[in-house]
């Protein structure tokens, strides 16, 4: 499922003006040192990202179809194991990140979603990381393992 030292790419990214706000889709992104700009979470310091293939494993487990937007994480990655992330540093982009937690789902995620949402996600549902150096993301752009871990 994630080859190698090959690194893992950025399917899309989603952001949301306001809490409530399902998150909409856009190309590309400015990221400061406090967060992605024009996301409700803007100014939290940090960048959440969840794999295509969780979102695809929920599928096939579950038979629950949740979108990259309604999972409420900021960046879909693909072909790179977001788990192993936790206490390294990495980019997203041109942006360097270090993996701090895995973001857990919730009841509120299930809430605004789909029954089964909440078991179905355990330690799939993403990776909360500290944004360390500002940047760019692009879909498309390489999401790899970098940076004094």
């Amino acid at each position: 499922m994630y080859p190698g030292a090959m690194p893992g790419s950025v399917e899309s990214i989603a952001v949301a003006p306001q809490e409530s706000a399902l998150p909409g889709a856009v190309g590309e992104i400015e990221v400061t040192a406090r967060g992605l700009v024009g996301d409700r979470y803007g100014d939290a310091g940090d960048i959440t990202l969840i794999e295509a293939e969780a979102l695809e494993g929920l599928l096939a487990d579950t038979g629950i179809e949740l979108s990259h937007e309604e999972s409420r994480r900021q960046v879909l990655t693909r072909g790179i194991d977001l788990n192993a992330l936790v206490g390294k540093r990495f980019t997203v982009g041109t942006v360097e990140c270090e993996g701090i937690e895995l973001c857990e789902p919730c009841n509120h995620l299930q809430s605004l979603t789909k029954p089964g949402v909440l078991r179905g996600m355990v330690h799939r549902a993403g990776l909360r990381a500290d944004i360390i150096g500002p940047g760019h993301i692009v879909v498309g752009d390489p999401v790899a393992l970098g940076g004094d871990s």
